[in-house]
């Protein structure tokens, strides 16, 4: 069997598991929507967008790159559980690659993220979001958010298969929080501290969350800094460089799993 009709097999039995037990897609769905409507509603009054323009408009696109972040955790511990269980053990004494595992958990992920960003951008139009860019841009923007999160999946895998059980869930979460929040995607760089600032301007969800506003044609909140005219090139290279740095590290922690 090939590496990739192996790999959509597995990606075939992760779906399944999520049609017995919608509840995690869901629930991550639900969280995702929460945070839109509690900054989008409670706090957005109180937050200015540098260069004008309304908030919502300027938090939808952001909201989007950071559900691209959330929901990694349960990545991390989908591998982590079946190398703790002896299942993924079952895989490697099948006569497949030995990326057909991972490809197969990428698989699902993204079908599940794909669901999750078309809802939140019918959830975004609802509450008044709009898009102002012609539909190729905003089709290029939508790939560049499932971009980052197929670059972020990889985190989890390898995060996964390295700190097995409770520990691979409290990591990514470690990891995720601090990067999610401290980025573009709520508030813009220039209301932050200096330093602060030019962290986030380079954090690569904020370069995703600058490219999705520039091409969907909302306001990015941006009128310095390398996101002014290079987001959509950062957001292509980030997630570029963090795949090409956690494939390699993925597969060599699949390969030292012990029985």
């Amino acid at each position: 069997m090939t590496t990739l009709r192996a790999g959509w097999v597995i990606t075939q039995r992760d779906l399944a598991h999520w049609v017995r037990q919608p509840w995690a897609p869901i629930f991550g769905l639900l969280f995702s929507i929460m945070l839109l409507l509690v900054f989008g509603f409670l706090f957005g009054g109180a937050i200015s967008v540098p260069g004008g323009g309304d908030y919502i408009t300027f938090l939808l696109p952001g909201m989007l790159a950071l559900s691209m972040m959330f929901g990694v955790e349960t990545t991390a511990t989908a591998m982590a559980n079946d190398a703790r269980k002896g299942i993924t053990d079952r895989f490697r004494s099948m006569p497949i690659g030995s990326a057909s595992v991972a490809l197969g958990r990428v698989g699902a992920d993204m079908a599940n993220s794909a669901v999750e960003l078309l809802v939140l951008i019918l959830g975004g139009l609802l509450i008044g979001w709009r898009i102002s860019g012609d539909p190729a841009s905003a089709a290029l923007a939508v790939l560049l958010l499932l971009l980052l999160r197929f670059a972020v999946l990889w985190i989890g895998i390898f995060l996964g298969l390295t700190f097995r059980g409770e520990g691979a869930t409290v990591a990514v979460q470690v990891l995720v929080w601090p990067i999610g929040f401290l980025s573009t995607a709520i508030v813009s760089a220039e209301t932050m501290p200096g330093w602060l600032g030019a962290l986030a301007a380079w954090n690569p969800l904020s370069a995703t969350a600058s490219a999705a506003r520039q091409l969907f044609g909302n306001p990015t909140g941006v009128t310095e800094g390398p996101l002014v005219d290079g987001a959509v090139w950062l957001a292509v290279g980030w997630p570029l460089l963090l795949t090409a740095v956690f494939v390699p590290l993925s597969a060599r922690a699949y390969r030292r799993l012990r029985h």
